[in-house]
């Protein structure tokens, strides 16, 4: 049985990036044919774009733009060339933003990552990711499927029925955010209830920091991790050299400086943009906000993909927060419902190796009602529970942050 999923992964670097820039005009062609890349990408030759140097001439797109893109030209805003109806599920994450999703066996492109993390056919995978709206769910479950996983489609939450649904199925895999792989054995615990089937996991959407993984490990369950958004799957993924991620063979990662489509000198932390090379749904130069750096050299493994350091940051005030984004604009709308308050600041941090939102809000009235009508708001606008604490009016950071990300980076 090899530990590689299939023999690109272990092609020369050279040999990988000929053959993904030999492709890449064809998907650049394709994309043209949709009139919002039509109008973002102007006059370029797809040819022409046959290297980094050329690819690097072409504009970004920034996903913090999508939402308002989309809401003035929906249902895609003209950056899906192929017909809707060709597409096999369509969602709305937060923000909003609309995606397709292919119809192929792994669209997300997530059985590499999986196999990486040690899935084999026959694993029955407990997948907490939603089924609900966002392609959370829908990308680890397609991704186990086409490596011949049963999955249980648990979403998140419920865990007195998820506990009963591991102790009667006995699910050897566990998909979803590290947090409530956490939650789900220790309220395992508490309860009496046996949860050890559970060996394997790929976790995404939340921080995973190395006291964590070292917490699961000495509970019997080596957990790996996935960069993976929304837009467009599975991005890169650890492997069992647990040295940084490597990136799946279908995309072209740069590193450029936050704010502009430069690329970074390799080892320089910048933001990490993506191009997908599926001619059915092209991504060109898509800036997700991410802050990352490029691993000198192959990996241990095996892989000879680039590999990033992982997520180091956010180049923009957007955080992810229990595998959701939070955006400046919803909380601007928070205060717009709520005229009576003065500044918002939305505050991330980890406790007990959890995401805690928190929102501050300067008020001069301190009531229980104003709390709890901020909190509903917050769920509304987010679909997040937050921590509400009222401070005092002018307490707040006169420096323009809406949303202060204070996790500890690695």
């Amino acid at each position: 049985m090899s530990d590689h999923y299939d023999a690109l992964e272990t092609r020369s670097p050279a040999e990988r990036e000929a053959d993904q820039f030999a492709r890449l005009p064809h998907v650049i062609a394709n994309a043209l044919s949709g009139p919002g890349w039509a109008a973002h990408l102007g006059a370029v030759d797809p040819v022409s774009v046959t290297s980094r140097e050329a690819l690097a001439k072409l504009p970004v797109l920034r996903k913090s733009e999508l939402p308002g893109r989309q809401k003035a030209d929906p249902p895609f805003a003209g950056f899906v060339a192929e017909p809707v109806g060709h597409f096999g599920r369509l969602f709305a994450s937060p923000g909003p933003i609309f995606e397709p999703e292919g119809r192929g066996p792994d669209p997300w492109r997530a059985a590499r990552a999986l196999h990486a993390a040690g899935f084999r056919a026959g694993d029955i995978v407990l997948n907490t990711f939603s089924y609900h709206l966002v392609p959370g769910g829908f990308i680890l479950d397609s991704g186990a499927r086409a490596l011949g996983c049963p999955v249980i489609p648990a979403g998140p939450g419920n865990t007195e029925q998820q506990l009963e649904v591991i102790e009667h199925l006995r699910p050897m895999a566990y998909t979803g955010t590290p947090d409530f792989l956490k939650i789900l054995l220790d309220k395992a615990a508490e309860a009496g209830r046996d949860a050890s089937s559970i060996r394997k996991a790929l976790v995404s959407g939340a921080a995973f920091p190395p006291s964590l993984r070292d917490h699961l490990r000495e509970r019997g369950v080596e957990a790996y991790q996935a960069y993976a958004t929304a837009d467009v799957g599975v991005i890169a993924y650890e492997t069992p050299a647990r040295e940084g991620l490597v990136a799946s063979e279908e995309f072209i990662l740069e590193i450029v400086r936050p704010g502009t489509g430069d690329p970074v000198p390799e080892g320089e932390v910048g933001e990490l943009l993506v191009t997908s090379l599926d001619p059915h749904h092209p991504v060109i130069r898509l800036a997700l906000g991410d802050l990352t750096a490029v691993l000198a050299g192959p990996s241990p493994c095996g892989r000879t993909a680039m590999r990033i350091k992982g997520w180091m940051g956010r180049a923009d005030q957007t955080a992810k927060v229990k595998g959701l984004f939070v955006r400046p604009e919803q909380i601007a709308a928070v205060a717009k419902r709520h005229p009576e308050i003065g500044r918002l600041r939305a505050v991330v941090t980890r406790e007990n190796e959890q995401d805690v939102f928190t929102l501050r809000a300067e008020s001069a009235a301190c009531s229980d009602a104003l709390v709890a009508a901020l909190g509903e708001s917050v769920q509304a606008f987010t679909k997040l529970r937050a921590r509400v604490e009222l401070v005092a009016p002018g307490s707040l950071p006169n420096d323009g942050k809406v949303i202060a990300d204070e996790r500890p980076v690695g």
